[in-house]
């Protein structure tokens, strides 16, 4: 079993940053990659960024190239998602994934957090 923690989440003004933090306990599988996603009100979860636990190996979505960052601490067992330039469209519920699987399917999830990007 892999248990997912996340916290950092909060309001914060447009152009505002925020870091979120994520957890990996009880890990009796290897994590192959680790990843964030979002979940805004009335739309489908979307993948946001991703980080391959070995090799560091990173991936964004489009529309936060540049304004967030994936980051890991193998040692602490800890992913972060570094938020800057905040948009109120960046609202949404953030989930921490981990893949266990070869195939890259996420197979763990976190509980989510809340971030709110005010105008």
């Amino acid at each position: 079993q892999v248990q997912l923690v996340e916290s950092g989440g909060g309001l914060v003004q447009a152009g505002g940053s925020l870091r979120l933090s994520c957890a990996v306990s009880r890990r009796t599988f290897t994590v192959y990659a680790m990843g964030w996603f979002r979940q805004a009100p009335g739309k489908v979860r979307e993948f946001v960024t991703s980080i391959s636990w070995s090799g560091g190996s990173t991936y964004y979505a489009d529309s936060v190239k540049g304004r967030l960052t994936i980051s890991r601490d193998n040692a602490k067992n800890t992913v972060y998602l570094q938020m800057n330039s905040l948009k109120p469209e960046d609202t949404a519920v953030y989930y921490c994934a981990a893949s266990t699987l070869v195939t890259g399917t996420w197979n763990y999830w976190g509980q989510g957090t809340q971030v709110t990007g005010s105008s």
